[in-house]
């Protein structure tokens, strides 16, 4: 199985937001950001077959961004396991449902997208794998998921992400001008 946990772009701060918690949007520069830095999941030839996100704004938004870049034929399917609050421990248990053949895809929050990449790596959850916004972490396991026996194959700042997917993307950008 293959987990690829991203965390969602840059949103509106806490302090200029009115609303819920949970309706915080991203900014116009938060979608753009996002958006190049799914251009760089399609350059490393990401092909989930899960698209999972955090129920709020600014995950689920991340997600139909990458959605449309990555993989228009998924369907984003919000999970709680995802929400701001929920234990690590209850997303690596949804993973351990999953084929394990699956390509995971999971947009959320920090700490817990770091913690379950510790969770994966390490066995037990640390706060020592923090993940920038539209930034990337993609963990293999050997059939069904077991804690610590994790290999990481890459985690990349969202802008090395942007920079892969201007290689790609730019390029295709300038051929259709």
């Amino acid at each position: 199985m293959d987990c690829i946990l991203v965390r969602h772009g840059v949103a509106v701060e806490p302090d200029e937001w009115e609303g819920e918690e949970e309706n915080r949007p991203l900014t116009e520069k938060g979608k753009r950001r996002a958006r190049q830095a799914a251009e760089g999941l399609a350059a490393l030839d990401c092909k989930p077959t899960h698209l999972f996100t955090s129920p709020f704004v600014r995950a689920y938004d991340t997600a139909r961004l990458l959605r449309a870049v990555v993989c228009p034929t998924l369907k984003v399917e919000t999970r709680e396991e995802l929400a701001v609050g929920a234990k690590p421990e209850r997303l690596v248990g949804l993973f351990r449902t999953l084929p394990s053949d699956a390509v995971v895809v999971c947009v959320g929050h920090e700490p817990q997208l770091g913690e379950v990449v510790s969770l994966l790596l390490c066995g037990k959850a640390l706060p020592n794998f923090p993940l920038k916004k539209a930034g990337a972490a993609r963990v293999e396991s050997e059939g069904i998921v077991n804690l610590g026996q994790g290999r990481l194959c890459w985690w990349l700042q969202p802008m090395q992400l942007r920079t892969i997917g201007k290689r790609v993307y730019g390029k295709k950008r300038v051929e259709r001008s």
